[in-house]
């Protein structure tokens, strides 16, 4: 009895033994073949099974060189959108875990699409580090595209779209027309006056996949490459001459507000001429008019007929300069403007400095003997054609008692003291200027843009290659001018332009061949230009500038100057004066 009882004790070991073993070696027998390289062959074998997105771009890649003793090198794989989805599991609410690919492939290449381009995938890490590499390579991509490639890529959908309706027949109402013209409403809905991806809505991207889709849809429909590319060609051209026209447009109305006086100048003018006249003639005159003719002061030109910019002028000279007193300025104006400007200036007197304001009339022997040179200019713009811009030609004669003087124009800032351009070695030349033929600077300006150059008496005088300058803050030595006689020469030159079309209008090409050979360059931190236009000027550059000049038409005293540039204007206008305020001008 005991020893049947034995027995099956044995018996029951045994079978439990068996029971606990078995399980073990067939689980040790299937890891060792899952290892086996005919394991491997079915793994890779899965993966074409593996589905790519069809609207999204190919993955890029680099074809790998063939050659013998080269280490193959880690997988490095480019996302572009949704395509990197084929390769990461993304979606952790539908069951699946964000893994990539955990197997290491040997000598393996995957051909995607059926195209040329290989990955070799070798010894892929683990989740959290593959996912550094992915990332890295990606940002370096995105830093490297705009931030507007979302916007171009819908504006384009939109343009492709309009393409497509243009197929459908005249008068059709197809599903698919009515889907274009749905997608075409909600896209252009979505990206309204965007500029950048930031500035887009959430649902913009939704939308331009779904335009894709029906942008797809349409490409099986029509699927006329030719015309299609005949249609954008078209829309295209027409495009291009809506800008052109626009462009054009907009210049001239541009140019339309340079040449017109603002309500609240025009406002000041009469109000100023209206006291002007109802003072006493005994108190229409300015102190110190003994120093007019003292050679030995600084003595500034300035030609306006522009009250608050010839202010602006002389009250940014004052305050800059370090000997106020020694300062004498010659404000010459029309007839028109004249009492407007005495009345200015002598309701704000310029602090110890002398000021004169004379109109045209006042040199008579101006009319007799350049006349007929003054008002034979015929340009359309009064801007060229003013005798006010053309005085400047006439400074020895009219200032006779002076040996060196700076002309300032009237749209420029003073921000340093002026009286080193004094100190100039002018090396026996008459005008002392800042070159403008640096290539690369806002100022640029070469000669053969200026002047006619297949006159032959042009390119036989002139070298087009020669360094052009600035007018707008100029010394000129008077005593070199008479000498030299340089008033006769322009004069020659201004007639032979009306015969024959030999520069553009206005007067720095008649002052580049007047003063040719005759000009000294000044360091160019005197003068600074590209204020009265979008030049790009930093405001690190303007701020070191001893002159600042708005050259161009956006002048900071109209509604079209340039905002980030008309503080330097303002500072100088004392826009809480009476006579602005009742004029409504204000900073």
């Amino acid at each position: 009895m005991k020893q049947s009882v034995r027995y099956q004790r044995i018996l029951i070991l045994c079978l439990l033994l068996i029971s606990v073993l078995a399980p073990i070696f067939l689980v040790s027998n299937k890891l060792s073949n899952f290892s086996s390289s005919s394991g491997d062959k079915e793994f890779v074998g899965d993966l074409p099974g593996i589905k790519f997105k069809t609207d999204s771009p190919k993955l890029n890649a680099v074809q790998q060189e063939l050659g013998e003793g080269l280490k193959e090198p880690v997988l490095v794989v480019y996302k572009d959108g949704d395509s990197i989805n084929s390769l990461v599991d993304s979606n952790t609410e539908g069951g699946t875990s964000n893994r990539v690919i955990e197997r290491k492939v040997s000598e393996t290449d995957y051909d995607v699409n059926g195209g040329n381009q290989l990955i070799q995938m070798k010894n892929v890490s683990a989740p959290s580090e593959r996912k550094e590499q992915l990332q890295q390579p990606t940002e370096k991509r995105e830093a490297r595209r705009g931030t507007d490639e979302k916007v171009k890529e819908g504006k384009d959908q939109v343009i492709r779209a309009k393409a497509y309706l243009t197929f459908a027949p005249p008068g059709s109402n197809s599903h698919l027309v009515k889907e274009l013209k749905l997608r075409i409403k909600e896209l252009e809905r979505s990206l309204g006056d965007a500029t950048k991806d930031a500035d887009l809505p959430r649902s913009a991207l939704q939308r331009m996949k779904s335009m894709e889709a029906t942008l797809g849809k349409a490409s099986r429909v029509y699927h006329d490459c030719s015309s299609m590319a005949t249609k954008l060609r078209a829309m295209t051209y027409n495009t291009e001459e809506q800008v052109r026209a626009q462009k054009n447009q907009a210049i001239y109305l541009v140019e339309l507000a340079s040449r017109t006086t603002p309500k609240g100048l025009h406002c000041l003018s009469m109000r100023l001429t209206d006291s002007y006249f109802s003072l006493q003639p005994e108190k229409r005159e300015f102190p110190n008019q003994h120093k007019l003719n003292d050679p030995d002061l600084y003595h500034f030109v300035v030609f306006s007929d522009n009250i608050l910019a010839s202010a602006v002028v002389v009250n940014s000279t004052i305050f800059s300069s370090s000997e106020k007193e020694k300062l004498v300025f010659h404000v010459i104006s029309d007839a028109i403007n004249l009492p407007a400007i005495r009345m200015w200036f002598l309701l704000n007197p310029p602090d110890q400095a002398t000021i004169n304001i004379q109109s045209i009339e006042d040199f008579e022997w101006l009319a007799t003997m350049y006349g007929s040179a003054l008002n034979m200019q015929n340009s359309r713009d009064r801007r060229y054609s003013s005798p006010l811009n053309h005085l400047r030609f006439y400074l020895p004669e009219m200032f006779p008692a002076q040996n060196k003087v700076l002309l300032l124009d009237h749209d420029v800032v003073v921000q340093r003291d002026l009286k080193g351009l004094w100190q100039v070695d002018m090396k026996g030349k008459v005008n002392g200027a800042v070159e403008t033929c640096r290539e690369g600077d806002t100022s640029f300006r070469k000669m053969n843009a200026l002047i006619n150059f297949s006159d032959p008496i042009v390119a036989e005088r002139f070298d087009p290659e020669a360094c052009t300058w600035a007018f707008g803050m100029n010394v000129f030595d008077l005593r070199e001018w008479r000498r030299k006689d340089l008033t006769a020469v322009y004069t020659k030159y201004l007639e032979m332009g009306m015969k024959r079309e030999l520069w553009k209008g206005g007067t720095l090409p008649l002052g580049l061949v007047t003063f040719y050979n005759q000009t000294v360059a000044l360091d160019r931190r005197w003068h600074i230009l590209g204020l009265g236009y979008e030049s790009g000027l930093g405001r690190g550059e303007i701020e070191r500038g001893a002159v600042i000049h708005y050259d161009g038409v956006m002048k900071p005293w109209l509604e079209i100057g340039i905002g980030k540039y008309k503080g330097y204007w303002n500072r100088y206008v004392k826009y809480d004066h009476p006579y602005l305020q009742q004029c409504n001008i204000h900073e």
